[in-house]
C-alpha cells in the first residue's frame, strides 16, 4: 500500500510568481543570504543543464520506488520533487525560504501535480516524524550549513529514514584550503570565472571575501569530510562521487 502524507493545502488560491524582489519577507536567511530575494535565479539556475544533469544523476541514485515516500531537503524551486513525484507515491520538499515554497505551491498547481507536500522547515529540524520517509534527497543545500548544520541535517535524515532507507544528496564537495590539488584547482577556476566579469566582478569577489571573513559565506566540505561524516552519523554503504566541476554526489543507507 502506498504510504501517503496527510493532504497538504495546494489547493489553496494561489498568487501568480513573484518576481525576484517580491515574496514573504519573514523568510529566515542563510548566512546572510536573503532567499526570498533569489526565486527567480534559483529557478533559472535548476533550468540549467548542469543542475538537470545533477538532479538526474541523484533521482537515479535514489532509485524512487511507486511506494515510496521521499523528502527533498531544500527543495528550493522544485527541481528535485519534481522529478521524484512521478516515480514515488509522494514528496515532502521542505525549505526555510517561504517565498521559495509560495513559488513551488504555484508551479505544482499548474502542473497538477498532486503528490507534492511543501512545508517551512529546517533541514536541521526537520518535521517528520521517526522513520517515517523512504528515501531523503537534497541537491545544493547542505553547503549553506556550517559544520555542526551538516552533522545536525545528517542526524536529522538517519532519524526520518526507514531502516533501509536511503540519503542521496549533490552539493559542493571541495575545501577553500588550497594545500590539495583538486580544492586549488577548484578555486582558482571559481576566481578566474568571476574575476572575468570586470569590474562587477571583481566586486563580487571582494564582497564573498568579507562574507568569508565575518563566517557568513557558503561552507563547502570536502568529499572525505562527507565519508567521515556520514559513517560517524551511523550510515552504511557510504559512497561518494566526485564529478568534474566543484561538486559531488553522496549517497548511503540507514542500517536495516
Amino acid at each position: 500500500m502506498a504510504r501517503t502524507p496527510p493532504a497538504a493545502p495546494l489547493t489553496e488560491s494561489l498568487p501568480p510568481p513573484p518576481p525576484a524582489a517580491a515574496g514573504s519577507t519573514t523568510a529566515a536567511p542563510h548566512h546572510g543570504k536573503d532567499w526570498d530575494r533569489h526565486v527567480r535565479q534559483a529557478d533559472e539556475l535548476s533550468r540549467t543543464p548542469g543542475f538537470q544533469d545533477l538532479r538526474d544523476r541523484i533521482v537515479a541514485k535514489a532509485a524512487p520506488g511507486a511506494d515510496d515516500c521521499a523528502l527533498d531537503v531544500g527543495c528550493g524551486t522544485g527541481l528535485l520533487a519534481l522529478a521524484m513525484a512521478p516515480r514515488c507515491a509522494s514528496v515532502w520538499a521542505i525549505d526555510n525560504a517561504p517565498a521559495m515554497v509560495d513559488h513551488l505551491r504555484w508551479m505544482l498547481a499548474g502542473q497538477a501535480v498532486a503528490n507534492v507536500y511543501p512545508l517551512i522547515a529546517s533541514a536541521s529540524s526537520l518535521p517528520q516524524m521517526d522513520s517515517s520517509v523512504d528515501v531523503v534527497v537534497s541537491n545544493y543545500c547542505f553547503h549553506h550549513l556550517d559544520e555542526r548544520g551538516k552533522r545536525d541535517a545528517l542526524a536529522e535524515a538517519m532519524r526520518v529514514l526507514r531502516p533501509g532507507g536511503r540519503l542521496v544528496f549533490g552539493d559542493m564537495m571541495f575545501s577553500w584550503t588550497p594545500a590539495e590539488g583538486r580544492n586549488r584547482a577548484v578555486v582558482w577556476s571559481k576566481v578566474r570565472a568571476i574575476a572575468r566579469r570586470g569590474p562587477a566582478g571583481w566586486m563580487r569577489l571582494l564582497r564573498n571575501a568579507g562574507r568569508m571573513l565575518i563566517g557568513r559565506g557558503e561552507r563547502p566540505a570536502s568529499p572525505d569530510w562527507w565519508r567521515i561524516a556520514l559513517l560517524e552519523a551511523g550510515f552504511d554503504s557510504v559512497e561518494i562521487e566526485v564529478l568534474a566541476h566543484e561538486g559531488g554526489i553522496a549517497s548511503a543507507i540507514k542500517p536495516g
